[in-house]
């Protein structure tokens, strides 16, 4: 570098050096320098404290959503069971009903009650 001939390089090479001489000059820019770590440092502690606080609000919001969602779907199997045994329980009244008539034969009971000839043997056999 000393061998460089161009004037502006002579002369930023003649201010480093007058810098470098001067104590104060060389405490302020390594204030300034620390300063400058000392910035990026709590900046990307920061980030990092952010990053947390982000993820746990999405666990605990994802867990919210998970459980309203779960209870939702708990909610529609059950009215759907229900009205499944529902149904069940009024085909059998109604084979029963029909049992009791004595006017069909148990073919013609599983066809009307939607059950299976077999069922209506079971209905018939604890009739009676």
């Amino acid at each position: 570098m000393a061998a460089i001939t161009h004037e502006p390089v002579q002369q930023a090479m003649h201010r480093i050096r007058q810098l470098s001489a001067d104590e104060e000059a060389r405490r302020l820019a390594f204030v300034r320098e620390r300063a400058l770590h000392d910035e990026v440092s709590f900046l990307n502690e920061a980030k990092r404290e952010g990053l947390k606080q982000g993820i746990e609000q999405g666990i605990e919001q994802g867990i919210e959503q998970g459980i309203e969602q779960g209870i939702e779907q708990g909610i529609e199997q059950g009215i759907e069971q229900g009205r499944e045994q529902g149904r069940e329980q009024a085909r059998e009244e109604l084979a029963c009903n029909l049992l009791a008539m004595n006017l069909l034969t148990d073919e013609q009971i599983a066809t009307a009650a939607g059950l299976t000839p077999s069922a209506i043997k079971a209905l018939r056999d604890s009739i009676g």
